[in-house]
């Protein structure tokens, strides 16, 4: 059922959003040099790992790790990046992700492939046999804020509530959190 409200949610965004998502991509190629996506090596069900689309916010420079481990992360941000990343729209390409079926709606934030702290404590708490999420209880929860524990600690949660009812509920206080921008951090 996840996987048809996923698909029946995707399909149309994608369709809507063809023209806001071709008019970010030409503006990030028009404001720095690289390509509009950047390709990011995510942490998925049962661990694996797949490549997860964004629009790049940040310099190809940028070293691959979590945006706040970077001393400076401001220094990295593209002319545009700051925009993209409080409005959320570098999360547009995503979409695609959950077409094909590595993501869902709604899920723990999948993982970069090297938080090795973050993918342990999820594998421990079994948060790991879930398929992650362009949004999740985390999220909507203290998202950029939250120190790893209480993320899992919720995802965890997550994991024993999931129900299409919550999902919604989730995708709502996402609309809401992202329209206020909270949250975000850069």
């Amino acid at each position: 059922m996840k996987r048809l409200f996923d698909l029946a949610l995707a399909i149309p965004a994608a369709l809507v959003l063809l023209m806001p998502v071709a008019s970010v991509a030409l503006a990030v190629r028009l404001t720095s040099p690289g390509p509009a996506l950047y390709w990011s090596d995510r942490v998925g069900r049962h661990n694996k790992i797949f490549k997860m689309p964004k629009f790049r916010s940040m310099r190809v420079d940028t070293p691959a790790v979590a945006t706040h481990l970077l001393a400076d992360p401001a220094k990295y941000l593209t002319p545009i990046g700051s925009f993209l990343r409080k409005s959320s729209l570098d999360e547009l390409p995503q979409l695609w992700s959950i077409i094909k079926g590595d993501m869902s709606f709604v899920g723990p934030r999948p993982a970069l492939f090297n938080q090795d702290d973050l993918i342990a404590l999820r594998t421990a708490h079994g948060v790991h046999e879930l398929v992650p999420g362009l949004t999740g209880w985390a999220q909507v929860n203290g998202r950029d804020e939250l120190p790893i524990p209480q993320k899992v600690a919720l995802d965890a949660e997550y994991l024993r509530r999931h129900t299409l009812a919550f999902d919604v509920r989730i995708l709502w206080m996402t609309f809401v959190k992202v329209l206020r921008r909270n949250g975000v951090t850069h």
